[in-house]
């Protein structure tokens, strides 16, 4: 390992809580993204819900929304800022600590409430069994090969593992820049060498298609605390080079009037710039600006809106849309202020109340 360094001085506290701000504002940005690819961009479930194809009830817009799940990828570059920001200096203890105290609480309750409304009798959509949603719970019901209670908890194992590897390599041995960027150069050579072998255990690992964001991510905060840094800016723009084509060589496909929509490659493209232009905005400190209070709160909604909004919004739309007999763009807009709602009640009730709780004993030294 190279020697440990002396880190640039910090940024002033208040400048770094306006970035952070803005930072909340991008997630929220990311996670509406998102809502708007489930309830108007794909097909699947929600038809059910709407009582059609989401192609007719927004035959301007459902090719924009299309775009919505690359929310995913803007939230796996926030997310390697983010985590290479709160685990800089951080022991491992309380590394851990914060990210399962983070995660968890929303997270449970979700799985309640999403399994509970599932069970009711006029809920049209198929519950998971006892078993299946009691091993939920863990986050390992990918892995396991267990039928999801969430459909978005996939990008939660991906971010579970993103947290082992950074912990594994960064925060136990402890972080400098030296170490950070071989660990980024070091994911990055080896995720692609794990794609051209197509060996399963290494993919599961090292995630070659959303590996890019998450260096992207950790490259940014470099840039954070140094813009000169010409190591940095490498690892970002290789993380783009990459990161846009595995986006398109996801998602696009040659126009097929048999495909819900048609994203234009160009599209894909733009998107996922947004993501990486974005944090560095944040990084650089050009939305310094952005300092208003409620974006503090519209980050702490992020993540329980992220949790329910998908499964519990076929319900609701189904209820404004169906039964109530609102039109399909105030249906979607009441189903956005709907789940908002929620996850503010989750956030309020459940994450204010044992995310501490649960922290503190997570911090606990053991004898």
């Amino acid at each position: 390992m190279p020697p440990a360094e002396t880190s640039p001085a910090p940024k002033p506290a208040a400048r770094r809580e306006n970035r952070l701000r803005a930072l909340d504002g991008l997630r929220l940005i990311a996670a509406l993204m998102v809502a708007g690819y489930h309830y108007g961009g794909r097909d699947g479930e929600v038809v059910k819900a709407w009582g059609s194809s989401p192609r007719h009830q927004f035959p301007t817009l459902h090719n924009l929304f299309a775009y919505g799940c690359l929310g995913v990828q803007v939230f796996f570059v926030i997310s390697g800022f983010v985590i290479c920001m709160s685990g800089w200096g951080r022991p491992l203890r309380s590394f851990f600590a914060s990210r399962a105290s983070r995660l968890l609480p929303a997270y449970w309750a979700a799985i309640i409430i999403v399994t509970a409304v599932f069970t009711l009798p006029f809920v049209a959509y198929k519950a998971v069994s006892p078993s299946d949603a009691l091993l939920n719970l863990t986050m390992l019901q990918q892995p396991l090969g267990v039928d999801r209670v969430l459909g978005v908890c996939w990008t939660l194992w991906a971010e579970v593992r993103f947290y082992a590897l950074f912990a594994l390599c960064i925060v136990l041995p402890g972080a400098n820049r030296q170490r950070v960027i071989l660990f980024c150069a070091g994911w990055t050579l080896a995720a692609a060498i794990a794609q051209g072998v197509n060996e399963p255990l290494l993919n599961m690992v090292l995630m070659p298609e959303y590996a890019p964001y998450f260096i992207g991510g950790v490259g940014l905060y470099l840039v954070h605390r140094n813009r000169r840094d010409a190591h940095a800016w490498g690892i970002v723009g290789v993380s783009w080079l990459i990161g846009q084509h595995y986006a398109v060589q996801r998602l696009w496909h040659a126009p097929n009037p048999e495909f819900f929509s048609t994203r234009s490659s160009f599209g894909i493209i733009l998107v996922v710039t947004f993501g990486y232009v974005a944090v560095a905005a944040i990084a650089l400190g050009w939305l310094h600006w952005a300092n208003w209070r409620w974006l503090t709160v519209a980050g702490a909604l992020t993540y329980p809106f992220y949790l329910v909004h998908e499964h519990l919004g076929w319900v609701v739309i189904k209820a404004y849309h169906r039964t109530l007999h609102l039109p399909s763009y105030g249906t979607f807009l009441a189903t956005v202020a709907t789940m908002l709602l929620l996850a503010w009640l989750l956030n309020q009730y459940v994450e204010k109340w044992l995310t501490p709780k649960l922290r503190t004993a997570l911090s606990k030294p053991r004898p």
